[in-house]
C-alpha cells in the first residue's frame, strides 16, 4: 500500500494521512502487541466521552502493525502558541481545564502507572543501581487514588478544530496519580522554557487543589523513568541532576 510521505515520525511510529483517514504505522522492533494495545487505550479514552479521534481499524500494512483512526483537521495549541507567545496563558488555561477532565476519571483496567514506571527506571541504563533501588521503593510508598492519566500530556498533543479540541497521542496513558501525570508534564516544558513550565504548574495547581510540593514529590522518579525514554531532545544530565538533587549518592 502507497501512504505517501509521512505528515510526522515519532519515536515508535510514522503517522501518514491517507483517504482522509490517520494511519500510524509501528517500527518493526516494537512488541507485536504494540497497536491493539495502544488502540485499546484509546477507545478507553473515547468511551469516557472525551474528545479523542475514534479507532477504525486495528489491522497490519505491509507487515508493520498500523491503527487507522479518524481524522481531526485542525492545528495543535502547541503550533499556535508557537505563532504567538502572548496567547500562553490563554492556550495553557485551556489545556489544563482539558487535563482536569482527564484526571477525573476513575480509570477502567488500564495498566498502572507504577508498573510502567518499574519497568522504565529498571531499564534506564545509565541510572546508578542504588538509584533504582531507591526510586522504586519511593515509588512503592506512595499513596494515591487512581486516576485516567495521559502520560504524555502537552500543547502539541491537542488539536483544536471547528468540533473544539481532542486529545491525541494516547499511547502513555495509565491508571495512576495526576501529581504523577503533572510533573511528567512539568518537565516536558521545562525543557524548552521554564516560564512556560511554572505557568502550566500554578494554573494546574490552582485550578486542581493540588501543592507543587505535592506533585514535586514525583520528580526523581518520573525523571529516572525517562531517563530510559530514546528522546534526542532531551539532556540526560538534566534529567540525572534532578534524581541526584533529591537523592545525591
Amino acid at each position: 500500500m502507497n501512504l505517501g510521505k509521512p505528515i510526522a515520525e515519532g519515536n515508535t511510529a510514522q503517522i501518514y494521512l491517507y483517504e482522509s483517514k490517520i494511519v500510524k504505522v509501528f517500527n518493526d522492533y516494537l512488541p507485536d502487541t504494540e497497536s491493539t494495545s495502544e488502540a485499546y487505550k484509546q477507545k478507553y479514552a473515547y468511551s469516557c466521552g472525551l474528545s479523542v479521534p475514534k479507532v477504525l481499524d486495528v489491522t497490519k500494512i505491509d507487515g508493520k502493525q498500523a491503527i487507522i483512526m479518524e481524522y481531526i483537521k485542525g492545528r495543535t495549541l502547541g503550533d499556535l502558541l508557537t505563532e504567538d507567545i502572548k496567547q500562553a496563558e490563554y492556550y495553557m488555561n485551556i489545556s489544563v481545564d482539558i487535563q482536569l477532565k482527564i484526571h477525573r476519571i476513575a480509570p477502567g483496567l488500564l495498566e498502572p502507572m507504577t508498573e510502567k514506571l518499574h519497568r522504565q527506571i529498571e531499564s534506564a541504563h545509565n541510572l546508578d543501581i542504588r538509584h533504582k533501588v531507591i526510586l522504586k521503593q519511593n515509588m512503592d510508598a506512595m499513596k494515591f487514588e487512581n486516576r485516567l492519566c495521559h502520560g504524555d500530556f502537552h500543547l502539541f498533543n491537542l488539536v483544536l478544530s471547528d468540533n473544539g479540541v481532542s486529545i491525541i497521542d494516547w499511547v502513555d496513558s495509565s491508571a495512576g496519580d495526576i501529581r504523577a501525570d503533572v510533573y511528567r508534564t512539568y518537565l516536558l516544558y521545562s525543557q524548552y522554557s521554564t516560564d512556560l513550565a511554572d505557568m502550566y504548574l500554578r494554573i494546574y495547581c490552582k485550578k486542581g487543589g493540588v501543592s507543587k510540593s505535592d506533585v514535586f514529590q514525583w520528580a526523581p522518579i518520573i525523571a529516572g523513568a525517562r531517563l530510559s525514554e530514546i528522546v534526542p531532545s532531551e539532556n540526560s544530565k538534566r534529567l540525572t541532576d534532578i534524581i541526584n538533587h533529591y537523592y545525591p549518592l
